[in-house]
């Protein structure tokens, strides 16, 4: 049976805020925990099963954010990993009465994530790499700390110190230099294309508008990338290949038998048997045997887990999902000169955390996908297979709400910009200062860690949701802090003990590789 003119890309972005944390237990730890548990190892095993399928033929892209590529490689954390999934599982073993077949079920996924993390010696980004040299992923990079590109671009600098970083970090632990990059809410300003030239990086994705509103308007819509100028090509989000999948309200992820992400087993513990656990406070555990029923419900009157209803669902969605691939590509097919491409971004941790039958269902796409005549390419194979690129300059945009930079700039959290500016300036002056004192360099670098670690886009994000909003600003507060600590003592405005530098260097170990000179002032 022929393949339908054109092809899918996936696109996955995994991505985590720097919450390591040496508090065994701590909050920050069990966003990890529950990531690694219920997204990255099931996608791993989606795509190890699907690559020694002989009738399956996986490709897709996969953005690792520096800061997720650090907690990976940190084995005082990952040691810890085991012993949280065996308290879960302990925890499950005791739920009683009609939620047995359900919390059953659970077991069973969890210890299937055990057995490949062991069979991984806990080395995911080992297994990332293995796939990516068989051509089944295309691993991207992201910046530095997912700051947010066009509110730090005051400082050009800035700018370019997440690129630079993120480039030398993902070379140090994935092994080769990234070409790609997922920009951080797949954000675009005027002019971002020259710093990302000049990290060595070539493509990346962007909202649909960022390309139906370039200049000159590409020929060919979203449905092929275009290039810039400076020769990074840019590809555009496809709302129809997406929707289904992200959105709970129109999409899959709301169907009544799948598992209801917000009713958890930790916030129907008692105190005292948190206690036992080592936690203190109700939060999610990760441990769900609720299905969603109807969206309308109160979660105390959610129905039952039935695993077999929802599998049987994820395969009829995944059929469904296909073939609406195929009726696109074929409606296009009448309508260009050359083969359609359909760009599918979505966060990483949709498969899994937010739709606990998100990897089951990228195992499904990749199971029927000969049947229902649909290819999947990788990003990097299109570039290398596409005659000459449109040259067009993108739209300035983001894929946020309101596809511009409001979520990250509004009553809520745009005080911190100033503060990014006003230390990146002090952060310029200090390492273009060519008559600086050299063995203050340990401090300087330091104290860029602090810069780029203030600068994440997640605690912006965090503020404007109104979820943690108390550890978004405890975060920002103690990176800027630290900086300037360090920053007066460089200036020869405080003194510092080599006791307070290592207990920062202690909690804030990332980017080891962190080069002061990428904010050295670009000449204009």
């Amino acid at each position: 049976m022929n393949l339908s003119k054109g092809q899918l890309a996936l696109v996955l972005h995994a991505h985590l805020p720097f919450v390591r944390s040496a508090e065994t237990g701590s909050l920050e730890e069990d966003w990890f925990f529950q990531a690694l548990m219920e997204c990255y190892l099931p996608i791993l095993n989606v795509l190890e099963k699907a690559n020694k399928s002989k009738n399956q033929v996986p490709r897709i892209t996969i953005g690792i954010s520096p800061t997720l590529l650090s907690l990976l490689s940190d084995r005082e954390i990952t040691q810890r990993f085991i012993p949280w999934l065996e308290i879960r599982l302990d925890l499950l073993a005791e739920v009683k009465g009609s939620q047995r077949i359900a919390a059953n079920y659970l077991a069973k996924k969890i210890k299937e994530q055990l057995n490949l993390w062991k069979s991984f010696e806990g080395d995911l980004i080992g297994a990332f790499v293995r796939l990516q040299k068989v051509g089944v992923v295309d691993l991207l990079t992201c910046a530095a700390t997912h700051g947010y590109l066009p509110l730090l671009r005051d400082q050009p600098e800035a700018v370019k110190s997440q690129l630079f970083t993120a480039v030398r970090e993902h070379k140090r632990l994935i092994g080769s230099n990234p070409l790609g990059i997922w920009l951080p809410e797949c954000a675009y300003y005027e002019g971002l294309d020259q710093i990302m030239h000049e990290a060595g990086l070539r493509y990346a994705v962007l909202d649909g508008h960022g390309l139906l509103h370039a200049r000159p308007r590409p020929l060919y819509g979203l449905y092929a990338p275009i290039c810039t100028r400076n020769g990074v090509a840019f590809f555009g989000r496809d709302s129809d290949a997406t929707l289904p999948v992200w959105s709970a309200m129109h999409g899959y992820p709301g169907n009544p038998v799948y598992r209801e992400f917000h009713r958890d087993l930790g916030w129907e513990l008692s105190n005292e048997d948190l206690k036992k656990i080592g936690i203190s406070n109700p939060r999610p555990l990760g441990l769900k045997l609720f299905k969603v029923t109807d969206r309308t419900l109160p979660l105390e009157k959610k129905e039952i887990y039935n695993p077999d209803d929802a599998l049987s669902r994820v395969k009829e969605h995944a059929t469904d999902y296909l073939k609406g691939r195929r009726d696109q590509l074929d409606q296009l097919s009448s309508a260009m000169d050359l083969d359609a491409l359909l760009v599918a971004p979505f966060d990483a941790e949709l498969f899994g955390h937010w739709w606990f039958e998100g990897p089951q269902f990228l195992s499904e796409l990749f199971r029927q996908a000969k049947k229902e005549k649909i290819s999947f390419v990788r990003l990097i194979d299109t570039l290398s297979i596409s005659p000459e690129l449109q040259l067009c300059e993108p739209c300035p945009s983001s894929w946020g709400q309101g596809g511009y930079h409001h979520y990250w700039l509004n009553e809520s959290n745009a005080w911190v910009v100033p503060e990014w500016n006003r230390a990146s300036r002090a952060m310029v002056h200090c390492c273009t200062n060519k008559s600086r004192d050299k063995s203050k360099d340990r401090l300087l670098k330091q104290a860029a860690r602090e810069l780029l670690l203030a600068q994440s886009s997640d605690w912006s994000f965090i503020l404007r949701a109104g979820t943690t909003t108390q550890l978004a600003k405890e975060r920002i507060d103690r990176h800027l802090n630290r900086f300037w600590s360090l920053i007066n003592v460089i200036n020869d405005q405080a003194a510092f003990s080599e006791s307070q530098l290592s207990s920062f260097e202690q909690e804030d170990s990332i980017f080891p590789l962190v080069d002061p000179r990428d904010w050295e002032k670009i000449s204009s």
